[in-house]
């Protein structure tokens, strides 16, 4: 397996492979998953997008991840703010590089993709702190939540509901830079 830095271009030739990933990773529904399709060939376009995928030798995408710079006017950036009191909105929100996906195909997950994923997608970005959001489940079983808690990320909100996705989330945010990792 390769992880790989990818450009906009690369991300919407891959879409197809991208949504499938997504919708294996997440276990939605194929009218979802349309809906996402063009979601994700919009964010390509946002300030400060980076992403990173993860192929096998035969370039298969057994993995992918991307954000950009949070900002006011984007629809999850708006929710997430009118959920914070000021302080927390100065804290998180100013100067925000948000993790949008990261997902591994369930089959590959467990070999460390998603930690080397997660961790190149924090080295490339702009921000003075990162936040994400991840569906609400058990910390020690899942292995997202796990992956999180590994690279500092701390509670923002929990238990908070976007509009149109009946599940409960969690926003999780850390300052960056990322530290350096320990010499091998």
């Amino acid at each position: 397996m390769r992880l790989v830095s990818w450009q906009p271009d690369d991300l919407v030739r891959r879409l197809d492979d991208v949504v499938a990933v997504y919708g294996e990773a997440m276990g939605y529904r194929a009218e979802l998953l349309e809906a996402r399709r063009g979601y994700i060939a919009t964010h390509v376009r946002r300030p400060g997008f980076r992403a990173v995928a993860t192929l096998t030798t035969d370039g298969q995408l057994a993995g992918f991840g991307y954000g950009y710079t949070s900002g006011s006017g984007q629809w999850w950036h708006d929710q997430v703010r009118r959920a914070l009191a000021e302080p927390e909105r100065r804290r998180w929100l100013v100067d925000c590089f948000e993790v949008v996906e990261l997902h591994v195909r369930p089959e590959a997950q467990g070999h460390g993709l998603g930690a080397r994923q997660l961790r190149a997608l924090l080295t490339m970005a702009a921000g003075a702190t990162t936040l994400l959001s991840t569906p609400e489940a058990d910390e020690q079983r899942s292995r997202a939540w796990r992956l999180y808690r590994r690279f500092g990320f701390v509670d923002i909100l929990r238990d908070f509901r976007f509009p149109g996705d009946e599940r409960a989330f969690a926003v999780l945010g850390r300052d960056l830079p990322l530290p350096s990792p320990p010499p091998r």
